[in-house]
């Protein structure tokens, strides 16, 4: 039982190795542009990251736009409108090869989980932003950074994205809020 027990812990632990990459907390981040599918600027191409300066801002990159990953940006969403004092604010980044491919189904997300204050946004290519490293076998990595210097970084698998992960990183929104 005891072998058992530490071969789950080392399994957990290399897998959590694997997928380790993207900035570390305390970097500075990037400019990259998006092509804007939900937000205010829809059907243009712009830097959400030159745009919000040095606000609190969560980046959500997803290879795939599921229901997790919705729940996830409707939660995020709803931070964002209790701290619109605090000038918070978000934007979703799906990296595809195929980006105007997914427009449509972005624009239905929006809709049917009233998403307002998250911009919903493309990237041309999978791997992302050049400086920003994300790893190859992360489905969903969460930045967090304020005054352009990160916070949090997690890069996680799609089955990780769970109500109780969900929920882990909602609160953990209060490192660029306080």
């Amino acid at each position: 039982m005891k072998k058992l027990l530490m071969l789950t812990v080392a399994v957990a632990t290399l897998s959590t190795m694997a997928i380790a990459g993207g900035l570390e907390v305390g970097e500075g981040v990037g400019a990259f542009y998006v092509k804007d599918v939900t937000g205010p600027s829809a059907g243009t191409k712009l830097c959400y990251r030159c745009q919000y300066g040095n606000k609190p801002v969560v980046s959500i990159f997803a290879r795939e736009m599921n229901a997790n990953v919705a729940s996830l940006v409707k939660q995020i969403d709803g931070v964002v409108g209790d701290n619109s004092g605090k000038k918070m604010a978000a934007f979703v980044v799906v990296l595809s090869d195929n980006p105007e491919g997914v427009e449509g189904k972005l624009k239905n997300v929006a809709k049917s989980k009233g998403i307002t204050k998250t911009p919903l946004t493309t990237f041309d290519g999978i791997t992302g932003p050049p400086s920003y490293n994300l790893s190859k076998n992360a489905d969903v990595t969460v930045m967090m950074w304020v005054g352009g210097k990160v916070k949090v970084n997690e890069e996680l698998k799609a089955s990780d994205l769970t109500a109780a992960k969900i929920k882990s990183l909602v609160g953990k929104t209060g490192a660029i809020l306080n």
